[in-house]
């Protein structure tokens, strides 16, 4: 497994933009396909968007295609969730997660970052 790290939360306008990022430790980071999931208040936690290990497949939420962008360094072990366009219903905790490929479910994830659109 590998520990995962969010940052870049924060408040934002309806309309305006965010960048999370989300720092991996370990030498396999190479090995992993990423994700990001985010959680509203009063909700499940929903799939938001996934990367594959080599970064030339990636997959999103029907919510949020087109805004949302999935990216990842290999170099600095980090993956990124490029976010624009912000609605309020954006509004949740987004966590990062990682697993093997060869893996059904994401199995390490990230403590969380807050991301609050006021509208």
């Amino acid at each position: 497994q590998v520990q995962l790290d969010e940052s870049g939360g924060g408040l934002v306008q309806a309309g305006g933009s965010l960048r999370l990022s989300c720092a991996a430790s370990g030498r396999t980071f190479g090995s992993y396909a990423m994700a990001w999931f985010r959680q509203a208040p009063g909700k499940e936690r929903e799939f938001v968007t996934a990367i594959s290990r080599s970064g030339g497949g990636t997959i999103y939420a029907d919510s949020v295609k087109g805004r949302f962008t999935i990216s990842r360094d290999s170099a600095q072990n980090t993956v990124y969730l490029q976010m624009t366009s912000l609605k309020p219903e954006d509004t949740a905790v987004y966590y990062c997660a990682s697993k093997a490929e060869y893996k059904n479910q994401f199995d390490s994830w990230g403590q969380g970052t807050r991301v609050t659109v006021s509208s």
